[in-house]
């Protein structure tokens, strides 16, 4: 598979830009500006697709709070507009999530210019491999990260306080936590390229694992809102087997001509 989308190719875009050495500084900032706009038009047609389907999608998001809130407890709003907020919010994060893979590909043809002819190929794995690690990260955080969290504040519910948490707090603890599983689900692509480009080998990854490992964990302290000891955990553990999987895919994509002295 990875032989596969290292030979991946896409023809160029027809108004693809020059050299990114050939261009002025006012052509990079125009070549910026196009690829904002058409990703900010490709996120307002997710949005209103997501809009189609919002109560879905809120049922969806809010799914592991109400299952961790106690029997007969619910989620408030304080402020007049909270709720169309969340909704407008909701949606917006829909959408960002269904254009990721157009986003993404704006970003490599942004890039793309300042690249050599053979790095130019890797369009394919760029979008296939960042997009999926946006979906993998929103889904682990969904069904894992946050939901552990929830239950741990759930667990000082007590006679004497009573856990019933606003929207927009709960929301913004869920945001949180998918930037921080999105951005981390994004090392395999990061591993894919810097090996791809010889920057990393196999080898130098897994001899210096034990380090990677407690960079994880200082990573993981300071993204855990709790400080506990098992979110930490939580947080690193899809970290360490992100690392261990880009280890193979630094093996898988190394030239074969240096794979045996990887």
């Amino acid at each position: 598979m990875a032989a596969a989308l290292a030979h991946a190719y896409i023809p160029p875009d027809e108004d693809e830009p020059p050299s990114r050495s050939s261009m002025s500084l006012l052509e990079h900032l125009e070549e910026l500006r196009k690829r904002l706009v058409r990703a900010c038009v490709a996120v307002a047609v997710g949005v209103a697709v997501s809009f189609f389907f919002i109560d879905r999608i809120v049922a969806f998001v809010f799914a592991p709070m109400r299952r961790a809130l106690p029997p007969g407890a619910t989620m408030i709003y304080t402020a007049p507009g909270e709720a169309f907020g969340l909704y407008v919010n909701i949606a917006l994060m829909a959408g960002t999530v269904l254009a990721s893979p157009f986003i993404m590909f704006q970003i490599w043809r942004f890039i793309a210019p300042a690249l050599y002819a053979n790095e130019k190929k890797l369009v394919i794995p760029f979008v296939t491999l960042s997009s999926a690690g946006v979906a993998g990260g929103w889904l682990f955080s969904h069904y894992i990260v946050f939901p552990a969290m929830i239950t741990f504040f759930g667990t000082f519910h007590s006679a004497d306080l009573e856990f019933r948490p606003r929207v927009e707090d709960a929301f913004d603890l869920y945001t949180r936590m998918l930037l921080g599983m999105v951005l981390v689900f994004q090392m395999p692509t990061l591993i894919y390229f810097l090996a791809k480009m010889r920057l990393v080998t196999a080898r130098f990854l897994a001899v210096n694992t034990k380090y990677a490992i407690l960079i994880i964990f200082i990573v993981a302290a300071v993204l855990t809102p709790d400080g506990s000891g098992w979110n930490q955990a939580l947080f690193a553990a899809p970290m360490i087997a992100l690392y261990l999987l880009g280890i193979a895919i630094a093996w898988a994509v190394a030239p074969r001509s240096a794979a045996g002295v990887q």
